[in-house]
Protein backbone atom coordinates (compact mmCIF):
# COMPACT_ATOMS: atom_id res chain seq x y z
CA UNK A 1 0.00 0.00 0.00
CA UNK A 2 2.73 2.55 0.79
CA UNK A 3 4.17 1.62 -2.49
CA UNK A 4 0.92 2.60 -4.17
CA UNK A 5 0.44 6.10 -2.06
CA UNK A 6 3.97 7.13 -3.28
CA UNK A 7 3.64 6.35 -6.72
CA UNK A 8 0.48 8.34 -7.05
CA UNK A 9 2.20 11.25 -4.94
CA UNK A 10 5.31 11.35 -7.45
CA UNK A 11 2.40 11.16 -10.48
CA UNK A 12 0.87 14.05 -9.04
CA UNK A 13 3.96 15.98 -8.57
CA UNK A 14 4.38 16.06 -12.45
CA UNK A 15 2.98 18.29 -15.05
CA UNK A 16 0.50 16.69 -17.71
CA UNK A 17 1.95 15.27 -21.06
CA UNK A 18 -0.07 16.67 -23.39
CA UNK A 19 2.32 18.96 -24.23
CA UNK A 20 6.58 19.37 -24.52
CA UNK A 21 7.36 19.95 -21.66
CA UNK A 22 5.16 17.47 -20.03
CA UNK A 23 6.49 14.84 -22.20
CA UNK A 24 9.90 15.72 -21.41
CA UNK A 25 9.95 15.76 -17.98
CA UNK A 26 7.77 12.43 -17.52
CA UNK A 27 10.66 10.55 -19.83
CA UNK A 28 13.53 11.40 -17.68
CA UNK A 29 11.41 11.30 -14.63
CA UNK A 30 10.80 7.01 -15.52
CA UNK A 31 13.94 7.03 -17.48
CA UNK A 32 15.92 3.79 -16.52
CA UNK A 33 19.24 4.58 -18.34
CA UNK A 34 20.49 7.35 -16.02
CA UNK A 35 21.24 4.65 -13.71
CA UNK A 36 22.79 2.75 -15.90
CA UNK A 37 25.27 5.38 -17.05
CA UNK A 38 25.85 6.75 -13.62
CA UNK A 39 26.88 2.96 -12.36
CA UNK A 40 28.99 2.80 -15.48
CA UNK A 41 31.17 6.04 -14.53
CA UNK A 42 31.22 5.41 -11.01
CA UNK A 43 32.58 1.53 -11.21
CA UNK A 44 34.00 0.61 -14.34
CA UNK A 45 35.84 4.13 -14.88
CA UNK A 46 36.16 5.57 -11.30
CA UNK A 47 37.73 8.52 -10.13
CA UNK A 48 39.06 10.36 -13.16
CA UNK A 49 41.29 13.28 -12.68
CA UNK A 50 41.92 15.64 -15.48
CA UNK A 51 45.10 14.23 -17.19
CA UNK A 52 44.61 10.37 -15.66
CA UNK A 53 44.19 7.33 -17.59
CA UNK A 54 40.52 7.11 -16.34
CA UNK A 55 39.96 10.84 -17.60
CA UNK A 56 40.19 9.98 -20.99
CA UNK A 57 38.47 7.00 -20.99
CA UNK A 58 35.31 9.14 -19.70
CA UNK A 59 35.45 11.37 -22.20
CA UNK A 60 35.65 8.75 -24.61
CA UNK A 61 32.76 6.80 -23.19
CA UNK A 62 30.80 10.06 -23.07
CA UNK A 63 31.48 10.84 -26.43
CA UNK A 64 30.02 6.95 -27.35
CA UNK A 65 27.08 7.52 -25.17
CA UNK A 66 25.94 10.88 -26.37
CA UNK A 67 26.84 9.34 -30.64
CA UNK A 68 24.96 6.23 -29.73
CA UNK A 69 21.89 8.58 -28.88
CA UNK A 70 21.86 10.37 -32.15
CA UNK A 71 23.00 13.85 -31.03
CA UNK A 72 25.32 15.80 -32.36
CA UNK A 73 28.50 15.68 -30.53
CA UNK A 74 32.56 16.48 -30.20
CA UNK A 75 35.11 16.81 -28.65
CA UNK A 76 36.87 19.94 -27.88
CA UNK A 77 40.94 20.02 -27.00
CA UNK A 78 42.00 22.56 -24.71
CA UNK A 79 45.50 23.12 -22.38
CA UNK A 80 45.68 22.60 -18.83
CA UNK A 81 48.55 24.26 -18.00
CA UNK A 82 49.82 21.94 -15.12
CA UNK A 83 49.74 17.91 -14.86
CA UNK A 84 49.30 16.88 -10.94
CA UNK A 85 48.35 13.51 -9.94
CA UNK A 86 49.02 11.48 -6.73
CA UNK A 87 50.44 8.04 -7.15
CA UNK A 88 50.88 7.34 -3.42
CA UNK A 89 51.16 9.03 0.28
CA UNK A 90 51.88 7.91 3.77
CA UNK A 91 53.07 9.47 6.75
CA UNK A 92 54.47 8.64 9.62
CA UNK A 93 54.43 10.37 13.51
CA UNK A 94 57.57 9.75 15.75
CA UNK A 95 58.42 11.04 19.02
CA UNK A 96 59.49 9.57 22.51
CA UNK A 97 58.39 6.48 22.71
CA UNK A 98 55.57 7.20 20.42
CA UNK A 99 55.70 6.29 17.15
CA UNK A 100 52.75 5.10 14.72
CA UNK A 101 51.70 5.41 10.21
CA UNK A 102 49.00 7.54 9.13
CA UNK A 103 46.94 7.32 6.52
CA UNK A 104 47.12 10.62 4.64
CA UNK A 105 46.15 12.08 1.38
CA UNK A 106 48.42 15.22 -0.86
CA UNK A 107 46.52 17.85 -1.17
CA UNK A 108 46.06 18.49 -5.29
CA UNK A 109 49.07 20.76 -6.51
CA UNK A 110 51.68 19.35 -3.31
CA UNK A 111 55.03 18.95 -4.21
CA UNK A 112 56.42 15.39 -4.00
CA UNK A 113 58.57 14.39 -1.46
CA UNK A 114 61.11 11.31 -3.39
CA UNK A 115 61.15 8.35 -2.01
CA UNK A 116 63.04 9.34 1.47
CA UNK A 117 60.37 11.61 2.21
CA UNK A 118 60.59 14.74 4.23
CA UNK A 119 60.87 14.86 7.87
CA UNK A 120 60.57 17.75 10.34
CA UNK A 121 59.13 18.85 13.43
CA UNK A 122 55.22 18.69 14.07
CA UNK A 123 54.03 21.34 15.75
CA UNK A 124 50.02 21.99 17.02
CA UNK A 125 48.85 25.55 15.48
CA UNK A 126 45.67 25.45 16.64
CA UNK A 127 43.09 26.34 13.78
CA UNK A 128 45.97 28.76 12.16
CA UNK A 129 44.11 31.84 13.01
CA UNK A 130 46.49 34.98 12.82
CA UNK A 131 46.60 34.86 17.21
CA UNK A 132 47.91 30.63 16.55
CA UNK A 133 50.79 31.63 14.22
CA UNK A 134 51.54 34.41 16.79
CA UNK A 135 52.10 32.15 19.56
CA UNK A 136 54.34 29.79 17.49
CA UNK A 137 56.83 32.39 16.01
CA UNK A 138 59.71 31.53 14.24
CA UNK A 139 59.18 28.11 15.95
CA UNK A 140 56.79 27.49 12.47
CA UNK A 141 59.86 28.00 10.47
CA UNK A 142 60.66 24.72 8.77
CA UNK A 143 58.45 23.30 10.30
CA UNK A 144 55.18 20.89 9.17
CA UNK A 145 51.64 22.67 10.92
CA UNK A 146 48.99 20.34 12.22
CA UNK A 147 45.62 22.67 11.37
CA UNK A 148 42.70 21.70 13.47
CA UNK A 149 39.49 21.47 11.34
CA UNK A 150 35.45 20.96 12.25
CA UNK A 151 33.55 18.17 10.89
CA UNK A 152 32.11 19.15 7.23
CA UNK A 153 28.71 19.25 7.77
CA UNK A 154 27.37 21.01 4.51
CA UNK A 155 27.91 23.02 1.85
CA UNK A 156 28.40 26.64 3.71
CA UNK A 157 30.87 24.93 5.93
CA UNK A 158 32.84 23.34 2.63
CA UNK A 159 33.01 27.10 1.48
CA UNK A 160 34.02 28.38 4.39
CA UNK A 161 37.03 26.06 4.81
CA UNK A 162 38.27 26.55 1.31
CA UNK A 163 37.88 30.18 2.51
CA UNK A 164 39.69 29.81 6.08
CA UNK A 165 42.28 27.20 4.50
CA UNK A 166 43.31 29.75 1.72
CA UNK A 167 44.68 32.29 4.65
CA UNK A 168 46.07 29.50 6.87
CA UNK A 169 47.96 28.69 3.83
CA UNK A 170 49.23 32.23 2.86
CA UNK A 171 50.20 32.42 6.92
CA UNK A 172 52.33 29.35 7.04
CA UNK A 173 54.10 30.09 3.61
CA UNK A 174 54.67 33.75 4.88
CA UNK A 175 56.07 32.01 8.24
CA UNK A 176 58.40 29.64 6.12
CA UNK A 177 56.43 26.45 7.26
CA UNK A 178 57.63 22.96 5.79
CA UNK A 179 54.18 22.21 5.06
CA UNK A 180 51.01 22.16 6.48
CA UNK A 181 49.29 19.12 7.55
CA UNK A 182 45.34 19.18 7.84
CA UNK A 183 43.36 17.23 10.66
CA UNK A 184 41.15 15.41 8.28
CA UNK A 185 37.35 17.17 8.61
CA UNK A 186 35.79 13.68 7.68
CA UNK A 187 35.48 11.28 10.29
CA UNK A 188 36.17 7.33 10.18
CA UNK A 189 39.43 7.62 8.50
CA UNK A 190 38.04 8.89 5.55
CA UNK A 191 40.16 10.95 3.46
CA UNK A 192 40.10 13.70 0.76
CA UNK A 193 41.11 16.12 -1.91
CA UNK A 194 41.11 19.97 -1.72
CA UNK A 195 43.17 21.86 -3.51
CA UNK A 196 46.00 24.25 -2.32
CA UNK A 197 45.23 27.59 -3.14
CA UNK A 198 47.99 29.11 -4.46
CA UNK A 199 47.45 25.47 -7.04
CA UNK A 200 50.56 24.62 -9.44
CA UNK A 201 52.84 28.15 -7.53
CA UNK A 202 52.74 25.62 -4.35
CA UNK A 203 56.41 24.46 -3.45
CA UNK A 204 55.34 22.33 -0.54
CA UNK A 205 54.14 19.24 1.14
CA UNK A 206 50.87 19.36 1.91
CA UNK A 207 48.13 16.80 3.23
CA UNK A 208 44.94 15.67 4.80
CA UNK A 209 45.90 13.10 7.64
CA UNK A 210 43.11 10.91 8.54
CA UNK A 211 41.19 12.61 11.48
CA UNK A 212 41.51 9.92 14.00
CA UNK A 213 45.51 10.15 13.64
CA UNK A 214 45.67 13.79 13.92
CA UNK A 215 43.79 14.15 17.21
CA UNK A 216 46.38 11.31 18.58
CA UNK A 217 49.23 13.32 17.46
CA UNK A 218 47.20 17.01 18.83
CA UNK A 219 47.20 14.85 22.20
CA UNK A 220 50.45 13.69 22.66
CA UNK A 221 51.67 17.53 21.46
CA UNK A 222 49.26 19.10 23.99
CA UNK A 223 50.83 16.71 26.29
CA UNK A 224 54.43 18.13 25.84
CA UNK A 225 55.59 15.45 23.84
CA UNK A 226 57.98 17.06 20.72
CA UNK A 227 57.07 14.92 17.63
CA UNK A 228 58.36 14.53 13.64
CA UNK A 229 56.22 14.15 10.61
CA UNK A 230 57.59 12.46 7.28
CA UNK A 231 55.36 12.86 4.81
CA UNK A 232 56.32 10.20 1.60
CA UNK A 233 54.40 11.93 -1.63
CA UNK A 234 54.82 9.85 -5.20
CA UNK A 235 53.76 12.80 -6.88
CA UNK A 236 52.82 12.81 -11.09
CA UNK A 237 53.51 16.55 -11.04
CA UNK A 238 54.42 18.28 -14.56
CA UNK A 239 53.92 20.78 -17.20
CA UNK A 240 50.91 21.68 -19.94
CA UNK A 241 48.99 19.18 -21.40
CA UNK A 242 45.52 18.54 -24.00
CA UNK A 243 43.10 17.66 -22.26
CA UNK A 244 38.74 18.07 -24.14
CA UNK A 245 35.31 18.66 -23.17
CA UNK A 246 32.39 16.75 -24.50
CA UNK A 247 29.89 19.27 -26.47
CA UNK A 248 26.55 18.43 -27.88
CA UNK A 249 23.88 20.05 -29.68
CA UNK A 250 20.04 19.64 -29.66
CA UNK A 251 19.76 22.02 -32.65
CA UNK A 252 16.96 25.21 -32.63
CA UNK A 253 15.28 26.06 -35.64
CA UNK A 254 17.00 27.10 -38.79
CA UNK A 255 18.33 31.00 -38.59
CA UNK A 256 18.11 30.95 -34.95
CA UNK A 257 21.71 31.69 -33.57
CA UNK A 258 20.69 31.75 -30.14
CA UNK A 259 22.09 28.82 -27.86
CA UNK A 260 21.14 27.87 -23.95
CA UNK A 261 23.95 26.42 -22.67
CA UNK A 262 23.78 23.44 -19.63
CA UNK A 263 26.89 21.49 -18.53
CA UNK A 264 28.09 19.42 -15.51
CA UNK A 265 31.66 18.61 -15.30
CA UNK A 266 33.07 14.76 -16.31
CA UNK A 267 36.41 14.79 -14.03
CA UNK A 268 36.20 14.02 -10.64
CA UNK A 269 39.23 13.47 -7.53
CA UNK A 270 40.47 9.91 -7.83
CA UNK A 271 39.96 8.43 -4.02
CA UNK A 272 36.21 7.71 -4.50
CA UNK A 273 33.97 7.29 -7.73
CA UNK A 274 33.20 10.58 -7.90
CA UNK A 275 29.08 10.00 -8.09
CA UNK A 276 28.26 13.00 -6.37
CA UNK A 277 31.09 15.33 -7.89
CA UNK A 278 29.45 15.03 -10.17
CA UNK A 279 28.85 11.75 -11.98
CA UNK A 280 24.83 11.72 -11.10
CA UNK A 281 24.83 14.88 -12.90
CA UNK A 282 27.37 13.89 -15.62
CA UNK A 283 24.50 10.54 -16.73
CA UNK A 284 21.89 13.79 -15.85
CA UNK A 285 22.52 15.72 -19.03
CA UNK A 286 23.22 12.89 -20.69
CA UNK A 287 19.78 11.50 -20.44
CA UNK A 288 18.75 15.20 -21.56
CA UNK A 289 19.67 14.46 -24.61
CA UNK A 290 18.63 11.25 -24.94
CA UNK A 291 14.72 11.82 -23.98
CA UNK A 292 14.84 15.23 -26.43
CA UNK A 293 16.06 13.44 -29.15
CA UNK A 294 13.67 9.83 -28.44
CA UNK A 295 11.08 12.53 -28.52
CA UNK A 296 11.98 14.12 -31.94
CA UNK A 297 11.83 17.63 -29.92
CA UNK A 298 13.00 20.90 -31.55
CA UNK A 299 13.39 23.36 -29.77
CA UNK A 300 13.83 27.55 -31.06
CA UNK A 301 17.13 28.26 -30.22
CA UNK A 302 19.58 25.38 -29.88
CA UNK A 303 20.26 23.31 -26.63
CA UNK A 304 24.15 22.79 -26.26
CA UNK A 305 25.23 20.14 -23.18
CA UNK A 306 28.42 20.38 -22.22
CA UNK A 307 30.44 18.07 -19.99
CA UNK A 308 33.05 20.19 -18.62
CA UNK A 309 36.80 18.82 -17.90
CA UNK A 310 39.52 20.32 -15.48
CA UNK A 311 36.50 21.70 -13.36
CA UNK A 312 38.67 20.00 -9.89
CA UNK A 313 41.46 22.45 -11.08
CA UNK A 314 40.02 25.25 -11.37
CA UNK A 315 36.97 25.16 -13.80
CA UNK A 316 39.74 25.35 -16.62
CA UNK A 317 37.51 23.29 -19.17
CA UNK A 318 34.96 26.07 -19.32
CA UNK A 319 37.21 28.80 -18.85
CA UNK A 320 39.26 27.57 -21.53
CA UNK A 321 35.89 27.05 -23.34
CA UNK A 322 35.10 30.68 -23.19
CA UNK A 323 38.08 32.16 -24.42
CA UNK A 324 37.59 29.96 -27.70
CA UNK A 325 34.37 30.93 -28.16
CA UNK A 326 34.47 34.38 -27.03
CA UNK A 327 33.50 35.79 -30.47
CA UNK A 328 30.08 33.65 -30.14
CA UNK A 329 29.39 34.70 -26.54
CA UNK A 330 26.55 37.22 -27.47
CA UNK A 331 24.43 34.38 -28.87
CA UNK A 332 24.23 32.64 -24.92
CA UNK A 333 21.25 33.68 -24.00
CA UNK A 334 21.42 31.69 -20.69
CA UNK A 335 24.18 29.46 -19.26
CA UNK A 336 23.78 26.93 -16.84
CA UNK A 337 25.66 23.96 -14.67
CA UNK A 338 24.87 21.71 -12.14
CA UNK A 339 27.20 20.51 -9.80
CA UNK A 340 26.03 19.30 -6.24
CA UNK A 341 25.00 15.90 -6.27
CA UNK A 342 21.70 13.71 -6.27
CA UNK A 343 19.92 16.61 -3.46
CA UNK A 344 16.62 17.93 -4.81
CA UNK A 345 17.17 20.62 -7.12
CA UNK A 346 15.39 23.30 -5.35
CA UNK A 347 15.54 26.55 -7.79
CA UNK A 348 18.63 27.97 -9.24
CA UNK A 349 21.35 30.44 -7.81
CA UNK A 350 20.78 33.17 -9.95
CA UNK A 351 24.37 35.15 -9.81
CA UNK A 352 22.91 38.10 -8.13
CA UNK A 353 21.17 39.19 -11.23
CA UNK A 354 17.19 40.31 -10.02
CA UNK A 355 16.69 40.16 -13.38
CA UNK A 356 16.93 36.34 -14.10
CA UNK A 357 15.81 35.80 -10.68
CA UNK A 358 12.56 36.86 -12.39
CA UNK A 359 13.32 35.08 -15.71
CA UNK A 360 13.89 31.89 -14.43
CA UNK A 361 10.53 32.37 -11.71
CA UNK A 362 8.29 32.93 -15.46
CA UNK A 363 10.09 29.36 -16.94
CA UNK A 364 9.22 27.29 -14.16
CA UNK A 365 6.17 28.48 -13.60
CA UNK A 366 4.68 25.81 -15.85
CA UNK A 367 6.78 23.25 -13.89
CA UNK A 368 5.64 24.21 -10.59
CA UNK A 369 4.18 21.07 -9.65
CA UNK A 370 7.81 19.33 -10.01
CA UNK A 371 8.73 22.24 -7.33
CA UNK A 372 8.61 23.59 -4.83
CA UNK A 373 11.15 26.32 -6.27
CA UNK A 374 12.89 29.43 -4.50
CA UNK A 375 15.57 31.39 -6.30
CA UNK A 376 18.85 32.64 -4.82
CA UNK A 377 20.01 36.42 -5.95
CA UNK A 378 23.59 36.06 -5.15
CA UNK A 379 26.72 35.16 -6.69
CA UNK A 380 29.02 32.34 -6.31
CA UNK A 381 32.23 30.80 -7.62
CA UNK A 382 33.36 27.10 -7.46
CA UNK A 383 31.57 25.89 -10.96
CA UNK A 384 31.57 25.88 -14.74
CA UNK A 385 29.04 28.59 -14.59
CA UNK A 386 31.58 30.96 -13.47
CA UNK A 387 33.07 32.29 -16.28
CA UNK A 388 30.27 32.51 -18.17
CA UNK A 389 29.31 35.00 -15.12
CA UNK A 390 32.64 36.77 -15.57
CA UNK A 391 31.56 37.85 -18.92
CA UNK A 392 28.16 38.98 -18.52
CA UNK A 393 26.34 35.86 -19.39
CA UNK A 394 23.22 35.55 -17.15
CA UNK A 395 23.73 32.65 -15.74
CA UNK A 396 22.52 29.59 -13.25
CA UNK A 397 23.66 27.49 -10.83
CA UNK A 398 21.21 24.99 -9.58
CA UNK A 399 20.40 24.97 -6.12
CA UNK A 400 20.04 21.61 -4.14
CA UNK A 401 18.62 20.63 -0.81
CA UNK A 402 22.23 19.51 0.86
CA UNK A 403 21.60 15.43 1.20
CA UNK A 404 24.24 13.92 1.13
CA UNK A 405 26.71 15.97 -0.23
CA UNK A 406 28.98 17.48 2.45
CA UNK A 407 30.96 15.05 4.31
CA UNK A 408 31.53 12.93 0.93
CA UNK A 409 32.70 15.56 -1.27
CA UNK A 410 35.85 14.44 -2.73
CA UNK A 411 36.31 11.46 -0.57
CA UNK A 412 36.58 7.91 -0.66
CA UNK A 413 33.25 7.15 0.52
CA UNK A 414 32.09 9.30 -3.13
CA UNK A 415 30.24 6.46 -4.35
CA UNK A 416 27.25 5.40 -6.19
CA UNK A 417 25.54 5.06 -3.23
CA UNK A 418 25.45 8.25 -1.67
CA UNK A 419 22.74 8.91 -5.17
CA UNK A 420 19.05 9.18 -4.51
CA UNK A 421 18.29 7.45 -8.12
CA UNK A 422 14.52 8.54 -7.87
CA UNK A 423 15.64 11.96 -6.97
CA UNK A 424 18.17 12.35 -9.58
CA UNK A 425 15.61 11.53 -12.35
CA UNK A 426 13.38 14.43 -10.38
CA UNK A 427 16.11 16.27 -11.18
CA UNK A 428 16.58 15.31 -14.57
CA UNK A 429 13.12 17.09 -14.92
CA UNK A 430 13.63 19.82 -12.84
CA UNK A 431 16.49 20.68 -15.31
CA UNK A 432 14.71 19.96 -18.36
CA UNK A 433 12.03 22.51 -17.17
CA UNK A 434 14.44 25.59 -17.45
CA UNK A 435 16.71 24.12 -20.52
CA UNK A 436 13.69 23.44 -22.69
CA UNK A 437 11.60 26.62 -21.38
CA UNK A 438 14.39 28.63 -21.96
CA UNK A 439 15.15 27.43 -25.42
CA UNK A 440 11.71 27.90 -26.51
CA UNK A 441 10.91 31.64 -24.76
CA UNK A 442 11.75 35.08 -26.79
CA UNK A 443 13.35 36.97 -23.69
CA UNK A 444 16.74 38.11 -24.09
CA UNK A 445 18.44 39.37 -21.17
CA UNK A 446 21.57 42.00 -21.13
CA UNK A 447 25.18 41.01 -21.28
CA UNK A 448 26.39 42.72 -18.20
CA UNK A 449 29.59 45.39 -18.41
CA UNK A 450 32.67 44.36 -16.63
CA UNK A 451 31.86 47.63 -14.16
CA UNK A 452 28.13 45.92 -13.63
CA UNK A 453 30.48 42.77 -12.84
CA UNK A 454 32.88 44.44 -10.76
CA UNK A 455 29.37 45.67 -8.48
CA UNK A 456 28.48 41.84 -8.14
CA UNK A 457 31.80 40.12 -6.45
CA UNK A 458 32.71 43.27 -4.31
CA UNK A 459 28.74 43.52 -3.01
CA UNK A 460 28.20 39.98 -2.45
CA UNK A 461 30.45 36.85 -1.03
CA UNK A 462 31.56 36.49 -4.33
CA UNK A 463 35.26 38.44 -4.03
CA UNK A 464 36.12 36.64 -1.03
CA UNK A 465 35.15 32.92 -2.53
CA UNK A 466 37.68 34.03 -6.28
CA UNK A 467 40.57 35.24 -3.53
CA UNK A 468 39.90 32.30 -1.59
CA UNK A 469 40.29 30.11 -5.05
CA UNK A 470 43.14 31.88 -6.25
CA UNK A 471 40.86 33.64 -9.05
CA UNK A 472 40.94 37.59 -8.45
CA UNK A 473 44.16 37.90 -10.07
CA UNK A 474 42.96 37.21 -13.20
CA UNK A 475 40.18 39.08 -12.72
CA UNK A 476 41.91 42.29 -11.80
CA UNK A 477 44.81 42.18 -14.43
CA UNK A 478 41.77 41.32 -17.05
CA UNK A 479 43.26 38.18 -18.07
CA UNK A 480 40.12 36.60 -17.00
CA UNK A 481 36.56 37.71 -17.46
CA UNK A 482 34.98 40.52 -19.88
CA UNK A 483 37.77 42.65 -21.08
CA UNK A 484 38.00 46.21 -19.27
CA UNK A 485 37.42 48.21 -22.34
CA UNK A 486 33.20 46.53 -22.07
Amino acid sequence: MKLIVLALLVSAALPATGDDLGRLTTALRDSSALEKDLAYLNDAIGGRPTGSPANQRAVAWAESRLREIGVAVHREPFTMPARWLERSARATIQGNDVSFAARAAAMPFSTGTGPEGVTAALLDAGRGTPDDFARLGGRASGAFLLIEQNLLADIDGLFQEYIDTAAIEERAFAANAAGVVYMASRASGILYRHNVAIQEANTRPMVILEREAAMRAKRVLESGVPLTFTAILDIDRGGSYTAENVVADIPGRSGNTDVVLMGAHLDSWDLGGGTLDNGANVALIIDLARAMHALKLTPERTIRLVLWNGEEQGMIGSREYVRAHRADLDHIVLAGTIDTGCGQVTGWVTGARPDVTGLVDRLIAPAANLGPFTQVTDAMSGTDHFDFMLEGIPNVVANQAPATYGPNYHAASDQLEQCDLREQRLNGARVAALVWQAANDAARLPRQSRAEIQGIIDHTGLGAQMKAFGEYEEWARGSRGRAPSK
